[in-house]
């Protein structure tokens, strides 16, 4: 039976870790992801994991460390923000290209400069060609559920890739909420026993590891990390058909809100979602028929998937809380505008970014997106492609 509590995001994630029982996490303190790993170092403290937990002097460092332990054969995972994950940088490309299954939380925060601690999703987005798989939450429940198929999807043989598990910064890490967790035994059973086939720790079959690859074989070193990832959108499905059979919660590489007949419809990530979908109730009762998809797999990105989802909605924004600064919408909107083209080429697309640095979105706002794209309908142009929501202009 599962175990009703009410925890923040960061309990959570710290909750499932305990569960999962690693062999290795290394991490340093970083608002607002501080809290998953001193919530966790109390288990170790308590003895309720055997776990080695390594505090090292900067998140460089914890990366380091955790390629180090997982290249000698130890399940290992990890936490971070913002500045904390851009320091990692280096090695976040190292370890995807030595294959590794780390599992990190990435407790979404905006990038200095200016310092700002509050949420958006610069940081991972900007990580978002690093090599790791991405997933993202829109709340506690979906960022424990989470990191317990990161695990399973991370280490299964023809993906052997890193995993960020993202959420965002206070507004999911530190709200309390309630929660369905599995038991501790049905989550050792679910993500199984960390068996790597290759490792430097393993005496009878000794190798080496190092990122050096010269023009001989880097290029089929990156295609070689391309299929892995093509293999991750197989096994990604298959993990969530089993957690749903195991906890009744169903995923897969986004959610549709009510877009079986939708006109218009937004694109969307994370906690923003769960006020959209808001929004799209009051416009229902209406009778207007509005609809959203919340992204969860960023990474691989579900290309087919998106565009066809898309196809017969007549006008869609999509919403970006990073700016790419590429004088051409942010990074979601690029790449759904590129499935569209396949898949969805009538359907109406425009760009918005929003909520950087925090700032607040509010019903109102998301209801003025939705008018702009009834408005779109109505007279078949498209009076601005590229737009800023809530921003003093």
């Amino acid at each position: 039976m599962a175990i009703k509590d009410k925890l923040s995001g960061n309990e959570a994630i710290a909750v499932a870790m305990r569960q999962i029982d690693p062999d290795v996490v290394a991490a340093f303190p970083i608002t607002p992801s501080t809290e998953v790993p001193q919530y966790f170092s109390q288990f170790v403290a308590n003895g309720q994991v055997h776990t080695e937990f390594v505090a090292v002097e900067s998140e460089h460092s914890a990366m380091s460390a955790c390629i180090g332990a997982e290249a000698a054969g130890a399940r290992t995972m990890t936490a971070t923000s913002s500045q904390g994950l851009a320091l990692m940088w280096e090695m976040l490309y190292i370890a995807a290209s030595l294959r590794l299954p780390i599992v990190m939380s990435v407790i979404n925060r905006a990038l200095s400069g200016p310092i700002n601690i509050h949420n958006d999703h610069s940081d991972s987005m900007g990580a978002r060609d690093s090599g790791w798989i991405q997933l993202y939450c829109e709340n506690n429940q979906e960022a424990y559920d989470n990191l317990i198929q990161a695990i399973r999807i991370a280490e299964h043989k023809d993906v052997q890739l890193p995993v960020m598990v993202c959420y965002d910064g206070f507004i999911t890490s530190h709200a309390v909420e309630n929660i369905e967790l599995l038991e501790d035994e049905k989550v050792k059973a679910f993500i199984g026993e960390y068996k790597p086939e290759h490792y430097l720790l393993d005496r009878d079959n000794p190798i080496s590891m190092g990122p050096l690859d010269m023009p001989a074989y880097y290029f089929e070193h990156k295609r070689a990390q391309a299929e892995a990832m093509k293999n991750a959108k197989k096994v990604i499905l298959e993990v969530a058909q089993e957690f749903e059979k195991l906890t009744g919660r169903k995923y897969g590489y986004f959610e549709e809100y009510r877009m079986e007949d939708a006109e218009v419809a937004l694109v969307i990530m994370n906690s923003t979602a769960g006020t959209a979908k808001f929004v799209v109730n009051q416009l229902r009762e209406q009778g207007i028929k509005a609809g959203l998809i919340k992204m969860r797999v960023f990474r691989p990105f579900p290309f087919e998937e998106l565009g066809k989802a898309l196809s017969h909605v007549k006008a869609v924004a999509i919403m970006d809380k990073a700016e790419s600064f590429s004088t051409a919408g942010g990074p979601l909107f690029t790449e759904v505008r590129s499935a569209m083209l396949d898949y969805a080429r009538d359907t109406r697309a425009i760009s918005y970014i929003y909520g950087l640095g925090g700032r607040d979105v509010r019903t109102d706002e998301i209801l003025s997106v939705y008018n702009d794209l009834l408005e779109i309908i109505r007279t078949g142009q498209i009076k601005s492609t590229f737009n800023y929501l809530g921003v003093r202009e």
